[in-house]
């Protein structure tokens, strides 16, 4: 696969992550309803909490894999070293950090081994995202720098 393929895959990819996460953050309520019943009494005795929880990761989510489309539309247009992407970095970072915070919180109500990995997983992607957005932002100075030397 070339290059533009891996481009338009992820295009692609990331609308439907995008629009298929609204629906499941939409259909939260019922679906933690749903698993409290069949899966876990533990997640139908604290309904509200794990409801919060999960709709504000989820929408934390979507944030993340919309600033992802909006980077992945800089790639198609051959300009990825601009401001918008440091920011888009930047605040990828943080809430990815939010969902790290949400989690640890619910480690101490309904721990479980998945919890603690989505804690790790989430915190490392936010160092991560906030590291490379510092790049980026050197990149885009390193950029403008040599746009005015020409």
């Amino acid at each position: 696969m070339n290059q533009n393929g891996i481009v338009t895959f992820t295009k692609y990819l990331l609308n439907i992550m995008f629009y298929s996460g609204i629906l499941v953050v939409i259909s939260l309520p019922y679906t933690i309803r749903l698993a409290g019943r069949y899966y876990s009494r533990d997640i139908a005795d604290n309904y509200i909490f794990m409801l919060t929880v999960f709709l504000l990761s989820g929408i934390c989510g979507l944030i993340i894999v919309y600033q992802l489309r909006r980077m992945v539309n800089t790639v198609i247009l051959k300009d990825c070293f601009v401001e918008s992407n440091t920011r888009s970095l930047k605040l990828m970072g943080k809430v990815a950090f939010i969902i790290s915070l949400l989690f640890f919180v619910k480690m101490f109500v309904l721990p479980s081994p998945a919890t603690f990995i989505i804690i790790l997983t989430f915190f490392i992607a936010g160092i991560f995202s906030y590291v490379l957005g510092l790049v980026f932002a050197e990149a885009v100075r390193y950029k403008e720098e040599n746009d005015l030397t020409i």
